[in-house]
C-alpha cells in the first residue's frame, strides 16, 4: 500500500471518492464510487439501481432537508462512454455526449458545488470503450476561494491492468472547513472479482462516515455491464 492509499484509508472523511481502471486480467473496465456523510441529511442515502444506471435516493424521505446536492445519478452511460461522478454534472456530461460535446467541453460549463464554506469539488470520470481510454476531472477552488475555479482534466491513453486511478473530494479539515483534494489522481489496486473490489474498499474506509459504495464492471469483449452496491442502511449488497 503506497502513501496516498494509506492516507485515503486513514482519513476519516475523504468525502466522495471515485476510481477508474481495469481488472488484472484485462477482462473488465472498472468504476468504483462511494459516498460518505456526517450530517443527518447526508447519511440518509442509499444507492439504488435503475436499469444500467445507479441513483442516490433518500433512505427515509421524512428526514430529507435539502436534496439539491445529495440526490443525483453517480453512474450513467451513453453509447460507448461510461460516466461516473459525484453530482449532477453526470447529467451535464450525459447530455453533452448526446449533443456531440466532449467530456472536457461539458465540464467547462460547470464549477465546484456552492456549499460554502467548503465548496466541494466536483469529481468525474469516463471510460470510452471504443477508444480503450479513460479520463478523470476535478473542478475545485483554490484553497476554498470561490472566486477561482480550477479545472483539472486527466486523460489516460491506455489502461494499466490491475490498477485504478483514484480521486476524492477532501484532503483534510481545518477550523471546520473541508479543504479540497490536492495533487493528481493516484494509483490504487483492483482485482478480478467485483465482490472482492467492493469488500476491499468498503472494509477499509471509515466505518462511521461511510454511507454507500458501488462497483461497475464493463466487459471488454461484449460491453456487458455488471453492477454491485453496498449500502450502510442495508445488510446485503445488491446486484
Amino acid at each position: 500500500m503506497n502513501k496516498l492509499q494509506h492516507a485515503l484509508f486513514e482519513n476519516p472523511y475523504p468525502g466522495r471518492t471515485l476510481i477508474v481502471g481495469m481488472t488484472p486480467s484485462g477482462s473488465h473496465y472498472v468504476q468504483v464510487y462511494w459516498i460518505m456523510g456526517r450530517s443527518t441529511n447526508s447519511r440518509n442515502r442509499v444507492f439504488e439501481r435503475e436499469g444500467f444506471s445507479i441513483r442516490n435516493k433518500a433512505f427515509d424521505p421524512a428526514l430529507v432537508e435539502d436534496p439539491s446536492l445529495i440526490i443525483y445519478y453517480p453512474i450513467r452511460h451513453w453509447d460507448n462512454v461510461h460516466i461516473v461522478s459525484n453530482g449532477d454534472q453526470t447529467e451535464t456530461i450525459y447530455e453533452g455526449l448526446k449533443n456531440y460535446r466532449s467530456f472536457y467541453e461539458s465540464l467547462m460549463l460547470r464549477e465546484f458545488e456552492p456549499d460554502a464554506p467548503h465548496f466541494t469539488p466536483r469529481i468525474s470520470g469516463i471510460i470510452n470503450t471504443d477508444l480503450k481510454q479513460y479520463s478523470l476531472s476535478i473542478l475545485r477552488t483554490q484553497d476554498n476561494d470561490p472566486s477561482i475555479c480550477i479545472r483539472n482534466m486527466y486523460q489516460y491513453s491506455r489502461f494499466k491492468k490491475g490498477i485504478g486511478h483514484c480521486i476524492h473530494t477532501y484532503r483534510t479539515e481545518l477550523d471546520g472547513v473541508l479543504k479540497p483534494f490536492e495533487g493528481d489522481p493516484f494509483e490504487v489496486p483492483l482485482s478480478d472479482s467485483i465482490d472482492e473490489i467492493a469488500d476491499y474498499y468498503w472494509e477499509r474506509i471509515d466505518s462511521e462516515n461511510k454511507i454507500a459504495l458501488l462497483v461497475k464492471f464493463v466487459d471488454v469483449q461484449n460491453q456487458e455491464i455488471n453492477l454491485l452496491i453496498r449500502n450502510k442502511h442495508s445488510t446485503n449488497g445488491e446486484r
